[in-house]
């Protein structure tokens, strides 16, 4: 009895090698299938290019455009998996599926973090605040003009391009209601300087984050495109500003109060993104984990506040002679505001979801083959500067962010100029159309009658000028990069 014990416990011990032995000498034995010219191949580019279509359609279908991608997403790796296990194993295929995945979650973590932050900012009126500031100032319109440019084109290095557009889109239509004109100028600025600051960081934007966390650029080499990005902006703003009108609004100012807490968030979030930038850089870990760290101090800090607004409430309601009712609910309201949940609840989940379904589907057909044909014609029949180039106008119809990851995927041989170039013009790309980027189909419902599809494509030969000189001031200052 104890002789077959130990048996079985040698057996369960060799078991796994054994297993393993089998598994490995398995491996090497399958290849990757060529899948362009077959069943699945086909199948998965009509789902995905139907998909992306329906997305693109997302205001007339009334229809959310993370539904197609998610479904497409799916129906594509089912086809790719089902065809491999026709063909003796799918372990190849499933490990694909598994880096892709991989992506997705850094990228998801990184802007969880990102926008919870920007989510808790907002609920303590900082944004309200810094409206409400630039309203006071009593400015002349071509300052507005001017201001709320130079503040959107930094605040959208380090602020996601919506908010960041969104933000200073309320500034001009509170200040411009007697002035349409000015309205529609200032928001064509603001789009061009929001896509124009959000491609010089590597916190900007989706394109700009998925290169950096494919380590195609480091950290600090974002910041070269800062003269190309800013000539980008000051060109169309320069030949616009003598039709801005001259005289100053008269408006009404307003009172606000920041929430306690206000100016320890923002330090919080500086703090966390300095995180990530330590981690990626000294530590070598995925850029998310620095985020997921400094939303630990996110979470400590509310704590902290839930705590001595608790206390607060006790200390009213023991020592007050008679009991103030609207007092002890206002202290309810602000515990229970003081949820960190929350802010991850009010997430923009159907962009996040959009993406998952776009990354993973753009990798499956890159992993079908199709993305390494289309990259032989781009970088190999074409030249790199010229394929760019294209590649950032096309970003004015598709969005940027799938645009990048679909290069990325192509795993193209340029050198870090042509890196920082494809940066350049898919961040600006966007701003050639109203429907180009996110800033642009935000202001198109903010801004409502006043800036249009049709105003803006007034203004489209100008944001082209700026467009090809970011590209020779590029070119130009970063001469060694190539």
């Amino acid at each position: 009895m104890n002789c077959g014990f130990r048996m079985l416990v040698i057996i369960s011990l060799l078991l796994p090698g054994m297993v393993f032995a089998e598994t490995e000498t398995a491996i090497p034995t399958l290849q990757r299938i060529d899948l362009t010219h077959h069943w699945a191949g086909y199948f998965s580019l009509a789902v995905m290019v139907i998909a992306y279509i329906t997305a693109m359609f997302e205001e007339a279908t009334e229809l959310r455009k993370s539904k197609p991608m998610l479904l497409a997403a799916g129906l594509v790796w089912f086809a790719i998996v089902l065809s491999y296990q026709q063909h003796g194993g799918d372990q190849l295929a499933v490990a694909a599926f598994k880096s892709n995945l991989q992506t997705y979650m850094e990228l998801f973590l990184f802007i969880m973090v990102s926008m919870t932050y920007l989510n808790a900012m907002e609920d303590m009126h900082i944004f309200n605040a810094l409206k409400i500031w630039l309203v006071g100032k009593h400015l002349s319109y071509r300052q507005l003009f001017w201001l709320t440019g130079l503040l959107v084109f930094f605040i959208s290095s380090v602020v996601n391009g919506l908010t960041a557009g969104l933000l200073m889109g309320a500034v001009v239509v509170a200040v411009g209601k007697n002035s349409p004109r000015f309205v529609s100028l200032a928001c064509i600025n603001i789009i061009v300087a929001t896509n124009a600051g959000g491609s010089f960081s590597p916190l900007g934007g989706i394109s700009t984050l998925f290169v950096w966390q494919h380590g195609m650029l480091g950290f600090i080499e974002f910041f070269k495109l800062f003269i190309p990005c800013l000539v980008n902006f000051s060109i169309p703003a320069l030949i616009m500003h003598f039709s801005v009108p001259k005289d100053k609004p008269d408006i009404e100012v307003e009172q606000i109060t920041l929430q306690r807490g206000a100016k320890r968030v923002i330090f919080l979030f500086g703090l966390t993104i300095s995180l990530a930038v330590l981690f990626d850089m000294k530590l070598h870990l995925p850029a998310a984990a620095g985020m997921m760290a400094g939303l630990s101090l996110l979470q400590f800090f509310y704590f902290y506040l839930h705590r001595i607004n608790k206390l607060n409430s006790h200390k009213e309601s023991e020592f007050s002679l008679f009991f103030d009712r609207g007092t002890l609910n206002t202290s309810e309201s602000e515990i229970t505001r003081l949820d960190i949940f929350d802010k991850v609840g009010r997430l923009e989940w159907d962009t996040l979801l959009f993406f998952y379904g776009a990354m993973m589907g753009i990798g499956g057909l890159g992993y079908i083959g199709y993305l390494d044909a289309i990259s032989q014609v781009l970088y190999g029949q074409l030249s790199p500067t010229f394929a760019n180039i294209l590649i950032g106008l096309s970003s004015a119809f598709v969005d940027n962010g799938t645009l990048m990851f679909a290069v990325l995927t192509m795993h193209p041989d340029i050198p870090q100029g042509q890196w920082l170039l494809l940066t350049l013009t898919l961040g600006v790309g966007g701003s050639l159309l109203a429907i180009g980027s996110a800033p642009g189909i935000g202001l198109l419902g903010q801004a409502k009658g006043q800036y249009t599809f049709s105003s803006h494509m007034k203004w489209c030969p100008a944001i082209l000028l700026g467009y090809f000189a970011s590209i020779g001031v590029h070119f130009l200052v970063n001469a060694q990069s190539f």
